[in-house]
């Protein structure tokens, strides 16, 4: 048997493993260790069990990641979210339509204190659903509005999965933060607009609330005040280059701390809960990651990604095309697979063969913050289409009297929009990397 069809078996063993609902780090470590191990040796085997742990998890870059997700949670269990539906529904409540682009907005905001999709899903939709069903909003439009928006969970700054990918090709994170900005907005934009025209086509599904005094509204204003302060001193920091991403994560965590604290709904339980939420969700993204670096450690000895890479450079199509079609991929893993699995096991062996590409005259590493960019925006899709939608069950799971169907269904015009912003993406790197240049002139 040659290495390249181990490399299949490999692949192959993988999915079944993931149909048996095997946990996608053990689905990628065993059928991983095997092929290393028919490979290699056992003896080979063991030094690559000995190393890969600690070589992995000794990586300074990745501190960054459990800091976010503490950050993330010290807002929820803060009641912040509250906070931030509070004094989006002040200002847009009385439109039609306009608490569910409350929750949109409430959730970009969130987003940029959490930086997980599921987290602002979850949290957002605890908060913005009972409030949108007394005021008579119908449940498609309810919980389609929750699941789309808690996709800028990850699209807005900072983004897990964005971490993840700069680890992983070696790239500078403060700048692919700056190249998600302009994109996350087009997404807050292109979900406001559905709001707007299908409640214009659909008037029956939203009912406008009794606006308020100007004095509410920035009273209610006043209330997000630390959120502000939090998302200027964590990104004004990194490209003030007063400190990393990563003390600046430590900085979004601490600040984000006292200001729970000072809004007196952060107790002892909700601390010990914050912790341990980051203790658990860190364990399955550092889980995942070993799984993925044995899998590609014993890909990377058959030779696949380099032949991959070889192959894709020499078709005769154009290279617009062949990143489409690993566009389409990444939505169908969607399917089947969460967005940190997914970058995990592919962008090792995919990027190279995009980085060989010829794309619209960019060097290095703008084609490789462009790619980046392109691919969080694509995960962010899979998280609510079907059949899977990650962010679907989360807010079905709470608004338990919509039925999934109904969900899905509200959920289409958002993902028209998704597909909209992402070929517009696709064909204009500009869009993408024209924020670098006014942070990295």
């Amino acid at each position: 048997m040659n290495p390249g069809e181990i490399g299949l078996l490999m692949f192959a063993g993988m999915l079944v493993l993931m149909a048996l609902r095997v946990p996608i780090a053990a689905a990628m470590f065993i059928p991983g260790a095997l092929g290393y191990w028919v490979l290699t040796n056992d003896m080979a085997l063991l030094n690559m069990l000995k190393g890969s742990a600690v070589a992995r998890l000794t990586v300074y870059d990745l501190s960054v990641i459990p800091l976010f997700l503490l950050m993330g949670q010290f807002a929820t269990q803060g009641g912040l979210s509250r906070a931030l539906f509070k004094a989006a529904a002040a200002f847009v409540g009385h439109i039609r339509g306009g608490l569910a682009m409350a929750a949109v907005l409430s959730a970009a905001a969130f987003g940029a204190v959490c930086g997980s999709s599921v987290a602002t899903s979850a949290t957002i939709t605890q908060v913005a659903y009972p409030e949108m069903k007394a005021h008579g909003y119908h449940g498609r439009l309810t919980t389609a509005a929750l699941a789309s928006g808690g996709t800028l969970g990850i699209l807005v700054p900072p983004s897990v999965p964005l971490v993840v990918y700069a680890i992983l090709t070696e790239q500078n994170i403060g700048k692919l933060f700056a190249a998600a900005m302009l994109p996350a907005l087009l997404a807050v934009i292109g979900y406001l607009a559905v709001i707007a025209l299908v409640c214009r086509w659909r008037p029956e599904l939203a009912t406008p609330s009794e606006p308020l005094p100007w004095a509410a509204r920035w009273r209610a204003l006043l209330g997000v005040w630390p959120i502000a302060l939090i998302f200027v001193t964590v990104f004004g920091g990194i490209y003030g280059g007063i400190f990393s991403p990563t003390e600046a994560a430590a900085v979004g965590a601490v600040g984000t701390f006292l200001a729970a604290l000072v809004r007196r709904e952060l107790d002892r339980a909700g601390i010990i809960r914050s912790f341990l939420g980051t203790a658990e969700t860190s364990a399955m993204v550092f889980m995942i990651f070993l799984g993925a670096d044995m899998m590609n450690s014993a890909l990377a000895l058959t030779q696949m990604p380099a032949r991959i890479a070889e192959w894709v450079g020499h078709l005769p199509v154009a290279p617009l095309v062949i990143v489409g079609a690993i566009l389409a991929l990444y939505i169908l893993l969607g399917c089947v697979m969460d967005e940190l699995s997914m970058m995990l096991l592919t962008i090792p062996v995919i990027f190279p063969a995009v980085m060989s590409l010829e794309l619209f005259g960019l060097a290095a590493e703008p084609k490789a913050i462009w790619f980046g960019i392109l691919v969080l925006m694509t995960v962010g899709i899979g998280l609510t289409a079907p059949p899977v939608g990650l962010n679907v069950y989360v807010v079905n799971s709470i608004a338990k009297d919509v039925p999934m169907h109904e969900t899905y269904k509200g959920v289409l015009p958002f993902l028209a929009s998704d597909m909209l912003r992402l070929l517009l993406l696709l064909f204009f790197p500009g869009l993408t990397l024209g924020m670098i240049g006014l942070f990295f002139s």
